[in-house]
């Protein structure tokens, strides 16, 4: 690692990464806080949403959901490649077989294992119910990689436009998600409002080509001011207005700023991101250090494993520790909030595990074509329909609720077909 840390190109952008590991890190305790399993001898095993349970808990809400962080790095970052793609003579349907490969390859170990996992546990006289219970929280991270796969895959027409329009864009973009709130919020017509899942994730990752081409510059005097906006709209929207203060959706709640995404949402989005250009020259000069930029590179060999595997540690977690003290208290006492202590450390433990089980297989660089290679007619079909197999498997897994008792064999066969496509696809560029 510190090797790899050492040939770190001078021009690369290291506040892009050291963002992207704090996200991913945030997004892991976050989840990991909010699982709540107790064993009682009157009621068995309880399972749930801290959130759901402890309402002082929903404002902190605020800190752990960073996902907004990690669109906009991930737009910085795929501006950079696309363009320097280009550059080199390379097409659109090359760039996307070599960018979601990090992204499909890890994903598909996982669905085949967990499947498998599920199919076991059921032979051997497991509760059905049960495994599908596992099956759903292992799963949990698969909703986010929906939305981020199906923005990379729009970025070639999302930077053109960004490349002619710029910062219009993403403002366009906040107008469409505002009209969906208003038809969900004064209209009751909760499906107009379905496109945002879309079109705000598209609007954080448009500013994320904003701060690469420079029409954000990544300096106080820019981010503070945005973020001072950003956190007002947010106080006024979920205080005043008719926003719920939780920044991750909540059961029962008519309205949830995640499912789908609304104006709040972005206005955690726009104070995130007005942080993160504020601070970038200091955050520039620490990881110019070797130490702490050795760690950031070590988080982001693995930030995909990390992420996929995060919940299957808390299910494991959950099994090995639910009749014990640390998870005996009931949540919200004080003696609950110390006990998370040791449950945040057994999950790291068993996530460590799992990422040196798994994590090769991030780092595996499989057949993919070059950087600038031209995919061609056939390779540019196989890419579609690849993409649009991954994106139709992993859509129903995440529509695929805990009751269900697993997922539906179609859905598994539309993911692991879509992400055979994608790979003799890259085969063929790749040749």
């Amino acid at each position: 690692m510190r090797r790899l840390a050492e040939r770190t190109p001078p021009e690369r952008e290291r506040h892009v990464d050291l963002l992207r590991a704090i996200a991913i890190t945030a997004v892991v305790v976050g989840h990991w806080l909010a699982v709540h399993v107790q064993a009682t001898p009157a009621r068995g095993v309880q399972t749930g949403n801290v959130l759901e349970i402890v309402p002082w808990t929903r404002p902190l809400t605020w800190l752990f959901q960073v996902m907004p962080v990690f669109f906009l790095v991930g737009g910085y970052a795929n501006a950079v490649s696309l363009t320097a793609h280009r550059e080199r003579g390379g097409d659109a349907a090359a760039w996307v077989l070599r960018r979601t490969d990090r992204l499909v390859r890890p994903t598909t170990v996982v669905l085949a294992v967990l499947a498998g996992s599920a199919l076991a546990a059921r032979a051997l006289g497991a509760d059905p119910a049960l495994v599908g219970t596992a099956v759903w929280a292992a799963g949990i991270p698969l909703w986010f990689l929906v939305a981020y796969l199906a923005v990379v895959v729009l970025t070639p027409l999302t930077h053109a436009l960004h490349r002619r329009y710029g910062l219009a864009v993403p403002i366009a973009l906040t107008v469409l998600v505002g009209v969906g709130d208003a038809a969900r919020l004064v209209l009751k017509m909760p499906v107009a409002a379905d496109g945002n899942f879309l079109l705000a994730w598209l609007a954080v990752h448009q500013l994320g080509f904003s701060w690469q081409d420079g029409r954000l510059p990544a300096r106080p005097a820019v981010g503070l001011p945005m973020a001072a906006a950003g956190l007002t709209a947010l106080v006024a929207l979920t205080v005043a207005g008719p926003y719920p203060t939780s920044m991750v959706g909540i059961a029962g709640q008519e309205i949830q700023n995640t499912s789908p995404p609304t104006l709040a949402l972005l206005a955690l989005a726009l104070t995130q991101t007005g942080l993160a250009l504020a601070f970038r020259a200091p955050a520039a000069r620490w990881l110019r250090r070797p130490r702490p930029w050795t760690v950031i590179v070590a988080v982001n060999l693995v930030i995909m494993t990390l992420f996929l595997w995060h919940m299957t540690a808390a299910v494991l977690g959950a099994l090995a520790l639910h009749r014990t003290a640390v998870l005996a208290e009931p949540p919200g006492s004080p003696a609950w909030v110390l006990m998370r202590l040791p449950w945040l450390v057994v999950l790291t433990l068993i996530l460590g595990v799992l990422v040196l089980v798994f994590g090769p297989v991030e780092r595996r660089v499989g057949p993919r074509p070059a950087a600038g290679a031209v995919a061609g007619a056939i390779a540019g079909v196989l890419t579609v329909l690849g993409v649009g197999g991954v994106l139709a498997g992993l859509l129903g897994v995440a529509l695929t609720g805990p009751g269900a008792h697993g997922w539906p064999a179609t859905t598994l066969i539309a993911y692991f077909a879509g992400a055979g496509v994608l790979r003799l696809a890259r085969w063929r560029s790749a040749s």
